[in-house]
């Protein structure tokens, strides 16, 4: 499917109703089973729920959808079913299904329209002026974003906008256009994957860090409802990095360790893989510094779908229950405009905050950049001085008026930065999610960035890693890498794309870059090439140059032949509160381990990378198949305590279900 689906996830469904049941006794061996069937029935172009669809089971059983387009059909046998879904003013449509056994199928119908039956008299208007009535036969759509109004002695018109809505489509009196605003606009920054660099004219790897993992759960949600991913989406340090591993902490007041493992590549035998994870300082949290928290909601008639507005609501309500008594939130909302509606308030009063919350309700148009502005003046109005001053901005990034752009809201958030004030990104929704924007604003603004898209998701942002989520502990943090072109013949960066930074950037102590939290990993892989004999110890080089400079010559100084150091490491950081970095400096040598000797963190991760370039169809995925991502994920699950590892196992097997690429 190329569309998107309307409700949050996995974890709604569970809300479907069976509804209506007719089942003869021929049937009943279909439901003596363990196979379940579940999903929605949505408007194939608005991507509205159908509440009350139809849907017949095999000519004989039928079930409805509830208020919110879902349904779920439990106790099946294993075999294959045809499935029939109807419903009134929609053509119908039918699919076969194949169930097994202990297995749950996920699906989301997209009914068309056919001609849509309204009321005989209807009454156009124009900003609540009456402008005409007339009489209507039908509503004949002539495209997926357009219709034509069919009225009875007037010439045919078109229609588009609101305020007017007839079966979910809105309309008013001019262009002959239709709009509707739940179509699918969203948006994603474009990726150039890095290519293979040679250390003689590219000696340095440059990059900040990025514990972002908005991408995992994005893809998560299209893969849960067989949608298309769009290849952008797809951001491989983030789904990596999703992920927790077990590094050492680091010792004495280092904010972090540094951890680093080489083997064999899975994908491509000609190559290695470099691991490095960083490892973040944990902390007491009970002894930790005062919170004080801006959360700023965006409240837009666009957040009124159920897996937006309510879902924040609900997200928030748990962080709020983990918050102490020392620890204070003020509460933002922005539509039309942008206003506060809870002065900043102490968080033992929990009930008045969660109320606060409750009373939220969606309309209006979007002042995203006003929100932001009034956010950052009351986070500093109530600054704690050595504590964690932060905003918490919920949306799904369609800002429409005032800063919309990407580019204003960069600027808008370079400059917040320098307030000292953090800020935390949560996205929510679908259809017109504005994942570039969003990244962007976390990117620049000294923040995180995470996509919501269930219940379960937000307790792990709020929940599991709420300190990392609060509390920074080394801001600016950069990566520099040396490679020894003795030993390394070429190198990749896999993802980290829009994090790559020029080798000047690593010193300037004016350039952003990420942050860390309590607690948090980050993880970078590089594929590595060597040159020849170099797995030898003292092994010589003879790789040629690629090209002859007319006014340079880049020579490797004998030394390096002498040394098992295959690169150095450099990292900068500043402290939360500094404006000055400080640096640290690791030696990685050359020793490889095998494949197999290797630790469920370094397979781990090769699994999810390997996935993230299949999902991409990388042109780098080389020898990649699903097959040996299940095997290799499997293999390294290792102690999952909160089951996201075999989460990433059957999300694998259900995307092999649909993937084109076996």
């Amino acid at each position: 499917m190329s569309t998107w689906m309307y409700a949050a996830g996995a974890a709604i469904l569970s809300f479907g109703a069976w509804i209506g049941i007719s089942r003869s006794e021929s049937d009943a061996i279909i439901f003596d089973g363990t196979g379940t069937l579940e999903g929605y029935v949505i408007d194939a172009i608005t991507q509205t729920p159908i509440e009350g669809a139809n849907i017949q089971f095999h000519d004989a059983v039928w079930f409805n959808t509830d208020s919110i387009g879902a349904f779920k059909i439990e106790s099946l046998a294993s075999g294959t079913y045809y499935v029939s879904v109807s419903a009134p003013g929609y053509s119908s449509y039918t699919e076969e299904i194949s169930i097994e056994d202990n297995s749950t199928i996920q699906r989301i119908f997209q009914l068309s329209l056919a001609s849509i039956s309204i009321a005989d008299t209807m009454i156009i208007k124009k900003d609540a002026e009456v402008m005409e009535e007339v009489t209507a036969d039908y509503v004949e759509m002539e495209s997926t974003n357009r219709f034509r109004l069919k009225t009875e002695g007037k010439a045919d018109k078109s229609y588009m906008a609101s305020p007017m809505t007839i079966q979910g489509y809105s309309m008013h009196d001019s262009d002959e256009e239709f709009y509707n605003p739940n179509y699918n606009t969203e948006s994603y920054s474009t990726i150039t994957e890095n290519g293979f660099k040679q250390p003689l004219s590219d000696p340095l790897s440059t990059f900040s860090i990025d514990v972002d993992n908005a991408s995992y759960a994005n893809i998560r949600r299209f893969i849960q409802y067989g949608q298309q991913i769009p290849k952008d989406a797809v951001r491989i340090e983030e789904m990596v990095n999703y992920f927790d591993y077990t590094y050492v902490q680091p010792k004495n007041n280092e904010p972090f360790a540094v951890h680093y493992e080489l083997s064999d590549c899975p994908w491509n035998p000609e190559s290695q893989i470099l691991m490095i994870g960083l490892q973040g300082k944990d902390i007491d949290y009970s002894k930790a510094a005062p919170s004080n928290l801006v959360f700023l909601i965006d409240v837009s008639g666009s957040m009124g779908q159920e897996n937006k507005l309510p879902l924040v609501k609900s997200s928030l309500n748990y962080l709020v229950d983990q918050l102490r008594p020392t620890d204070r939130v003020a509460l933002v909302v922005y539509a039309g405009a942008a206003g506060e509606v809870l002065p900043s308030t102490p968080a033992s009063d929990k009930e008045k905050i969660k109320q606060a919350i409750q009373n939220l309700e969606s309309g209006g148009s979007t002042a995203g950049g006003a929100g932001i502005q009034l956010a950052y003046d009351i986070a500093q109005k109530n600054m704690i001085d050595d504590g964690n001053n932060r905003v918490i901005l919920c949306t799904d990034g369609d800002f429409n008026i005032g800063s919309s752009s990407d580019a204003e809201m960069t600027r808008l958030i370079e400059d917040k930065r320098k307030s000292g004030v953090f800020i935390t990104v949560c996205g929510f929704g679908m259809g017109n999610y504005k994942d570039s924007k969003m990244e962007s604003i976390a990117d620049n603004g000294n923040g995180s960035y995470y996509y919501i898209d269930t219940k379960k998701e937000a307790e792990k942002v709020f929940g599991t890693d709420m300190r990392g989520t609060l509390f920074t502990i080394a801001k600016d943090v950069k990566i520099q890498i040396e490679f020894n072109p003795a030993l390394v013949e070429s190198y990749r960066l896999i993802g980290y794309e829009n994090r790559v930074l020029n080798k000047e950037d690593f010193n300037d102590d004016t350039k952003d870059a990420g942050e860390l939290g309590a607690g948090h990993r980050v993880t970078a892989l590089y594929e590595i090439k060597r040159t020849k004999n170099s797995y030898q110890p003292n092994g010589m080089s003879s790789t040629p140059q690629t090209q002859q400079l007319k006014y340079q010559s880049s020579t490797i100084d004998p030394s390096a032949y002498n040394t098992q150091e295959l690169m150095t490491l450099q990292l900068r950081y500043k402290d939360p509160k500094s404006s000055t970095s400080k640096l640290i400096e690791k030696a990685v040598y050359n020793s490889p381990v095998s494949f197999a000797g290797t630790s469920d963190n370094f397979r781990f991760a090769c699994a999810v990378t390997e996935f993230g370039m299949v999902l991409r169809d990388s042109e780098f995925k080389g020898d990649a198949t699903l097959t040996e991502i299940l095997q290799l994920a499997s293999g390294a699950k290792g102690n999952d305590a909160l089951g996201y590892r075999t989460e990433f196992i059957d999300l694998v097997k259900q995307y092999s279900g649909v993937a084109s690429i076996k």
